[in-house]
Protein backbone atom coordinates (compact mmCIF):
# COMPACT_ATOMS: atom_id res chain seq x y z
CA UNK A 1 0.00 0.00 0.00
CA UNK A 2 1.47 3.17 -1.38
CA UNK A 3 1.53 6.27 1.07
CA UNK A 4 -1.27 8.89 1.67
CA UNK A 5 -0.39 12.32 -0.33
CA UNK A 6 -3.37 14.15 0.92
CA UNK A 7 -4.26 17.11 -1.84
CA UNK A 8 -5.16 20.41 -0.79
CA UNK A 9 -8.60 20.97 -1.37
CA UNK A 10 -11.86 21.84 0.71
CA UNK A 11 -12.64 18.46 1.40
CA UNK A 12 -8.94 17.58 2.78
CA UNK A 13 -8.93 21.09 5.50
CA UNK A 14 -12.16 19.83 6.60
CA UNK A 15 -11.01 16.49 7.27
CA UNK A 16 -8.06 17.53 8.81
CA UNK A 17 -9.93 20.53 10.82
CA UNK A 18 -12.88 18.44 12.06
CA UNK A 19 -10.96 15.85 13.15
CA UNK A 20 -8.00 17.84 14.77
CA UNK A 21 -11.07 19.72 16.23
CA UNK A 22 -12.24 16.18 17.80
CA UNK A 23 -8.81 15.21 18.53
CA UNK A 24 -8.79 18.48 20.81
CA UNK A 25 -11.85 17.33 22.69
CA UNK A 26 -11.10 14.28 23.98
CA UNK A 27 -8.19 15.91 25.17
CA UNK A 28 -10.58 18.11 26.99
CA UNK A 29 -12.90 15.33 28.26
CA UNK A 30 -9.33 13.42 29.48
CA UNK A 31 -8.13 16.73 31.20
CA UNK A 32 -11.48 17.43 32.52
CA UNK A 33 -12.47 13.57 33.95
CA UNK A 34 -8.88 13.68 35.39
CA UNK A 35 -9.89 16.10 37.52
CA UNK A 36 -12.78 14.02 38.83
CA UNK A 37 -11.21 10.65 39.54
CA UNK A 38 -7.47 9.62 40.92
CA UNK A 39 -4.35 8.26 39.05
CA UNK A 40 -6.17 5.28 38.46
CA UNK A 41 -8.85 6.53 36.88
CA UNK A 42 -6.74 8.78 34.84
CA UNK A 43 -5.80 4.92 33.35
CA UNK A 44 -8.79 3.93 32.58
CA UNK A 45 -10.06 7.17 31.15
CA UNK A 46 -6.96 7.24 29.09
CA UNK A 47 -7.62 3.69 27.75
CA UNK A 48 -11.01 4.52 26.75
CA UNK A 49 -9.83 7.31 24.68
CA UNK A 50 -7.23 4.80 22.67
CA UNK A 51 -9.84 2.65 22.47
CA UNK A 52 -12.17 5.03 20.71
CA UNK A 53 -9.74 6.50 18.74
CA UNK A 54 -8.34 3.38 17.38
CA UNK A 55 -12.04 1.84 16.96
CA UNK A 56 -12.40 5.59 14.86
CA UNK A 57 -9.17 5.08 12.63
CA UNK A 58 -9.79 1.59 11.75
CA UNK A 59 -13.43 2.11 11.31
CA UNK A 60 -12.86 4.73 8.55
CA UNK A 61 -9.76 2.35 6.97
CA UNK A 62 -12.12 -0.12 6.33
CA UNK A 63 -14.26 2.26 4.27
CA UNK A 64 -11.43 3.38 2.03
CA UNK A 65 -11.45 6.80 4.30
CA UNK A 66 -7.16 7.18 4.57
CA UNK A 67 -7.16 10.78 4.94
CA UNK A 68 -9.58 10.66 8.07
CA UNK A 69 -8.13 7.60 9.37
CA UNK A 70 -4.79 8.87 9.18
CA UNK A 71 -5.75 11.81 11.05
CA UNK A 72 -7.20 9.65 14.12
CA UNK A 73 -4.11 7.62 13.81
CA UNK A 74 -2.13 10.11 14.36
CA UNK A 75 -4.31 10.88 17.70
CA UNK A 76 -4.56 7.13 18.87
CA UNK A 77 -0.54 7.39 19.04
CA UNK A 78 -0.54 10.28 20.66
CA UNK A 79 -3.35 8.86 23.07
CA UNK A 80 -1.54 5.69 23.26
CA UNK A 81 1.96 7.38 24.48
CA UNK A 82 -0.56 9.59 27.04
CA UNK A 83 -1.76 6.33 28.21
CA UNK A 84 1.33 4.66 29.26
CA UNK A 85 2.89 8.07 30.64
CA UNK A 86 -0.54 8.41 32.63
CA UNK A 87 0.67 3.77 33.90
CA UNK A 88 3.80 5.66 34.91
CA UNK A 89 2.18 8.22 37.33
CA UNK A 90 0.23 5.71 38.61
CA UNK A 91 3.15 3.86 39.73
CA UNK A 92 4.86 7.22 40.77
CA UNK A 93 7.26 7.75 37.94
CA UNK A 94 7.97 11.03 36.40
CA UNK A 95 6.57 10.50 32.84
CA UNK A 96 6.40 14.24 31.96
CA UNK A 97 9.43 16.76 32.75
CA UNK A 98 9.07 20.09 33.13
CA UNK A 99 12.71 20.79 31.37
CA UNK A 100 15.91 18.83 30.46
CA UNK A 101 17.64 19.43 33.54
CA UNK A 102 17.95 15.69 35.65
CA UNK A 103 17.55 11.91 34.80
CA UNK A 104 14.44 10.59 33.94
CA UNK A 105 14.50 7.09 33.07
CA UNK A 106 10.80 6.66 32.90
CA UNK A 107 10.04 9.18 30.37
CA UNK A 108 12.59 7.50 28.29
CA UNK A 109 11.11 3.95 28.42
CA UNK A 110 7.72 6.20 27.40
CA UNK A 111 9.87 7.77 24.70
CA UNK A 112 11.06 4.43 23.06
CA UNK A 113 7.43 3.18 23.30
CA UNK A 114 5.94 6.52 21.38
CA UNK A 115 8.24 5.84 19.18
CA UNK A 116 7.97 2.19 18.39
CA UNK A 117 3.97 3.02 18.68
CA UNK A 118 4.84 5.38 15.78
CA UNK A 119 6.59 3.42 13.64
CA UNK A 120 4.09 0.65 13.43
CA UNK A 121 1.01 2.62 13.24
CA UNK A 122 2.75 4.47 10.00
CA UNK A 123 3.67 1.20 8.81
CA UNK A 124 -0.56 0.28 8.82
CA UNK A 125 -1.60 3.59 7.83
CA UNK A 126 1.24 4.82 5.71
CA UNK A 127 -0.22 8.70 6.37
CA UNK A 128 2.92 10.79 6.54
CA UNK A 129 1.64 12.90 9.64
CA UNK A 130 2.21 10.03 11.80
CA UNK A 131 5.75 10.68 11.48
CA UNK A 132 5.93 13.77 13.74
CA UNK A 133 4.70 11.53 16.37
CA UNK A 134 8.14 9.87 15.75
CA UNK A 135 10.51 12.96 14.75
CA UNK A 136 8.54 14.75 18.21
CA UNK A 137 9.49 11.99 20.64
CA UNK A 138 13.22 10.87 19.04
CA UNK A 139 13.86 14.77 19.75
CA UNK A 140 12.78 15.22 23.11
CA UNK A 141 14.19 11.68 24.21
CA UNK A 142 17.78 12.81 22.82
CA UNK A 143 17.61 16.19 23.96
CA UNK A 144 16.71 15.14 27.37
CA UNK A 145 19.22 12.35 27.67
CA UNK A 146 22.31 14.29 26.43
CA UNK A 147 21.74 18.00 27.29
CA UNK A 148 20.50 19.04 30.82
CA UNK A 149 18.61 22.74 29.35
CA UNK A 150 19.85 26.08 28.54
CA UNK A 151 22.08 27.31 25.56
CA UNK A 152 23.36 23.08 25.75
CA UNK A 153 19.80 21.97 24.59
CA UNK A 154 19.88 24.85 21.59
CA UNK A 155 23.14 23.40 20.20
CA UNK A 156 21.56 19.71 20.48
CA UNK A 157 18.25 20.70 19.18
CA UNK A 158 20.37 21.92 16.15
CA UNK A 159 22.50 19.04 15.92
CA UNK A 160 18.86 16.99 15.66
CA UNK A 161 17.42 19.59 13.15
CA UNK A 162 20.86 18.82 10.52
CA UNK A 163 20.24 14.61 11.12
CA UNK A 164 16.63 15.30 10.75
CA UNK A 165 17.81 17.27 7.43
CA UNK A 166 20.26 14.85 6.18
CA UNK A 167 16.91 12.15 6.63
CA UNK A 168 14.67 14.11 4.56
CA UNK A 169 17.32 14.16 1.99
CA UNK A 170 17.20 10.33 1.94
CA UNK A 171 13.87 10.20 2.21
CA UNK A 172 13.56 12.66 -0.96
CA UNK A 173 15.64 10.90 -3.06
CA UNK A 174 13.36 7.35 -2.39
CA UNK A 175 9.89 6.33 -3.01
CA UNK A 176 8.87 7.64 0.52
CA UNK A 177 8.94 11.30 -0.96
CA UNK A 178 5.21 12.16 0.46
CA UNK A 179 6.79 11.33 4.06
CA UNK A 180 9.52 13.81 3.66
CA UNK A 181 7.06 17.10 4.02
CA UNK A 182 6.97 16.22 7.37
CA UNK A 183 10.75 15.52 8.05
CA UNK A 184 11.81 19.15 6.26
CA UNK A 185 9.30 20.79 8.88
CA UNK A 186 10.71 19.45 11.62
CA UNK A 187 13.94 20.17 10.59
CA UNK A 188 13.50 23.37 9.71
CA UNK A 189 11.76 24.14 13.23
CA UNK A 190 14.46 22.65 15.25
CA UNK A 191 17.40 24.46 13.14
CA UNK A 192 15.21 27.76 12.74
CA UNK A 193 14.04 27.83 16.75
CA UNK A 194 17.87 27.17 17.93
CA UNK A 195 19.20 29.74 16.19
CA UNK A 196 16.65 31.79 17.28
CA UNK A 197 17.88 31.28 20.89
CA UNK A 198 21.33 32.66 20.27
CA UNK A 199 19.93 35.32 18.17
CA UNK A 200 17.22 37.28 20.07
CA UNK A 201 19.23 40.16 21.30
CA UNK A 202 20.70 43.35 19.58
CA UNK A 203 19.91 44.41 16.57
CA UNK A 204 23.18 42.82 14.57
CA UNK A 205 21.71 39.35 16.30
CA UNK A 206 18.25 40.00 14.01
CA UNK A 207 20.21 41.09 11.12
CA UNK A 208 21.67 37.34 11.07
CA UNK A 209 18.17 36.26 11.57
CA UNK A 210 16.50 38.33 8.32
CA UNK A 211 19.80 36.38 6.56
CA UNK A 212 18.92 33.04 7.70
CA UNK A 213 15.69 33.40 6.79
CA UNK A 214 16.47 34.20 3.59
CA UNK A 215 18.64 30.99 3.12
CA UNK A 216 15.98 29.50 4.24
CA UNK A 217 13.59 31.04 1.74
CA UNK A 218 16.07 30.60 -1.15
CA UNK A 219 17.07 27.12 0.22
CA UNK A 220 13.18 25.57 -0.10
CA UNK A 221 13.25 26.86 -3.45
CA UNK A 222 16.08 25.22 -4.18
CA UNK A 223 15.08 21.67 -2.58
CA UNK A 224 11.12 21.63 -4.08
CA UNK A 225 10.34 22.08 -0.20
CA UNK A 226 7.60 25.04 0.66
CA UNK A 227 7.91 25.01 4.35
CA UNK A 228 11.69 26.07 4.50
CA UNK A 229 9.95 28.93 2.61
CA UNK A 230 7.15 29.37 4.98
CA UNK A 231 9.62 29.43 7.58
CA UNK A 232 11.52 31.42 6.19
CA UNK A 233 9.11 34.01 5.69
CA UNK A 234 7.81 33.67 9.18
CA UNK A 235 11.90 34.95 10.43
CA UNK A 236 11.62 37.85 8.28
CA UNK A 237 8.13 38.87 9.79
CA UNK A 238 9.43 38.64 13.23
CA UNK A 239 12.87 40.24 12.22
CA UNK A 240 10.68 43.19 10.90
CA UNK A 241 8.19 42.83 14.09
CA UNK A 242 11.53 43.26 16.36
CA UNK A 243 12.80 46.18 14.59
CA UNK A 244 9.28 47.91 14.74
CA UNK A 245 9.11 47.57 18.44
CA UNK A 246 12.18 48.68 18.97
CA UNK A 247 12.80 51.29 16.82
CA UNK A 248 9.14 52.62 17.69
CA UNK A 249 9.32 52.17 21.49
CA UNK A 250 5.84 51.55 20.97
CA UNK A 251 3.29 50.74 23.79
CA UNK A 252 -0.07 48.35 23.98
CA UNK A 253 -2.94 49.81 25.32
CA UNK A 254 -5.67 47.50 26.05
CA UNK A 255 -9.47 48.34 26.56
CA UNK A 256 -8.82 52.56 26.33
CA UNK A 257 -6.36 52.36 29.06
CA UNK A 258 -3.55 54.95 28.93
CA UNK A 259 -0.45 52.77 28.73
CA UNK A 260 2.18 55.64 28.28
CA UNK A 261 3.80 56.66 25.50
CA UNK A 262 3.05 55.64 22.04
CA UNK A 263 4.99 55.12 19.11
CA UNK A 264 7.92 57.35 18.76
CA UNK A 265 8.20 57.34 14.88
CA UNK A 266 4.80 55.92 13.62
CA UNK A 267 6.20 55.98 9.90
CA UNK A 268 8.83 53.48 11.33
CA UNK A 269 6.42 50.35 10.72
CA UNK A 270 4.76 51.10 7.42
CA UNK A 271 8.63 51.48 6.00
CA UNK A 272 10.02 48.55 7.50
CA UNK A 273 7.05 46.04 6.44
CA UNK A 274 6.81 47.80 3.08
CA UNK A 275 10.72 47.07 2.56
CA UNK A 276 9.68 43.16 4.03
CA UNK A 277 7.01 42.57 1.50
CA UNK A 278 9.36 44.32 -1.61
CA UNK A 279 11.86 41.82 -0.24
CA UNK A 280 9.93 38.76 -0.11
CA UNK A 281 7.96 39.28 -3.51
CA UNK A 282 11.03 39.76 -4.95
CA UNK A 283 12.39 36.15 -3.91
CA UNK A 284 9.17 34.95 -5.22
CA UNK A 285 10.33 36.36 -8.55
CA UNK A 286 13.25 34.73 -7.88
CA UNK A 287 11.73 31.48 -7.71
CA UNK A 288 9.36 31.73 -10.30
CA UNK A 289 11.93 32.61 -12.96
CA UNK A 290 14.38 28.98 -11.66
CA UNK A 291 11.44 26.52 -11.12
CA UNK A 292 7.57 27.43 -12.01
CA UNK A 293 6.33 25.63 -9.01
CA UNK A 294 7.53 24.54 -5.79
CA UNK A 295 6.04 21.08 -4.37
Amino acid sequence: MQAVHPRWSSQTFLVYTGALTALGAAAAWLSYLSTKTGDFGDVVWAFILVLVLKGAAFGFLRRHHRVTAGVFAFGMVAAYAGFIGTIWKWFGWNAFPHSFHGFHPAFYVLALVWITAALVTLAVFRFPLIVVQALLAGYLLFTDFISGGGTWSAIVTLFVGLVYLMFAFAVDAGSSRPYGFWIHLGSGLLIGGSLLWFWHGGWFEWILVVLFSILFVMFGGSVGRSSWTVLGAFGLLLASTHYVLDWTHVQFSFFGDDAGPQADRPWVSALVFTVTGALLIALGFREARRRPQVG
